[in-house]
């Protein structure tokens, strides 16, 4: 999704530049050029990126986009997931009371089954127990129990998204290293050390690390930002279990 989007700019792009092309005026030739202006040249964005793209070397860049788009990928399921998973907990808990209250077990059952996210999950749980005629103790350690698998299950992926903020720095300083090294050869070489020997090298070197960087600082955003979704969803996992506990206490007297 993400290549596709970029393509899809791309050639958009392409084709307002060719039509501006295309309808811009002809300049009269008897029009004067001074020659100490400076050029004026529009370029796109894209081709901007993919100019400097090439520069820094096909190789460690590719390698650099790679875990960006793919933490993007799996950043764009986890923001899915947890959005799906943040439920009302204080609307589900009063339904569930209320069919507590009737005696109708199955009917909190289907409430719970009908609900999606880890809540109505650790409430499914808690209550089958509940039918199953177990005691309160072991009912309270089941809905632990659960508790923990699901947080497992909200973290699933978070691992991920750690390795490439850690890997895209390292291949932007793998990238610095083998610019560094090709100037000195070039020097070598040459037997001279001149501007235009060292440049190309150290270009190639300084893109790479750029490139690593904000490829690590935008996943590392987004890393954040899921953390704090997550520690959001627990703390109402753990007070939902609470509250399911005290229903069941009342239920049984």
């Amino acid at each position: 999704m993400f290549l596709a989007v970029i393509g899809i700019l791309a050639v958009s792009a392409e084709f307002q530049q060719a039509n501006a092309k295309a309808v811009a005026p002809v300049v009269p030739d008897t029009e004067e050029v001074n020659p100490f202006d400076a050029p004026q040249e529009s370029q796109p964005m894209h081709q901007a990126i993919k100019k400097i793209f090439i520069e820094g070397g096909a190789t460690f860049m590719s390698l650099i986009l790679v875990c960006l788009v793919f933490g993007l990928a799996i950043v764009i399921e986890r923001i899915l997931t947890l959005s799906l998973a943040q439920q009302n907990s204080k609307k589900l808990a009063a339904k569930v009371e209320e069919k507590l209250k009737a005696g109708d077990i199955d009917g909190a059952l289907d409430v719970c089954r009908d609900t999606r996210g880890p809540v109505a999950s650790i409430y499914y749980q808690g209550l089958l127990r509940v039918k199953e005629g177990q005691d309160i103790e072991n009912i309270e350690k089941s809905v632990v129990s659960y508790g923990s698998v699901q947080m497992g299950q909200l973290e699933s992926g978070m691992s991920w998204i750690a390795l490439f903020i850690g890997i895209a720095p390292m291949l932007g300083f793998m990238g610095t290293v083998l610019g560094l090294i090709q100037a000195f050869d070039a020097i070598e070489v040459a037997g001279d050390i001149s501007p235009a020997l060292v440049a190309g090298g150290m270009k190639v070197a300084l893109i790479t690390t750029v490139g690593g960087l904000v490829v690590a600082i935008i996943l590392q955003i987004f890393y954040n930002y899921l953390v704090s979704k997550i520690d959001g969803v627990v703390v109402d996992m753990e007070n939902a279990s609470i509250d399911l506990v005290d229903l069941l206490v009342k239920y049984r007297k």
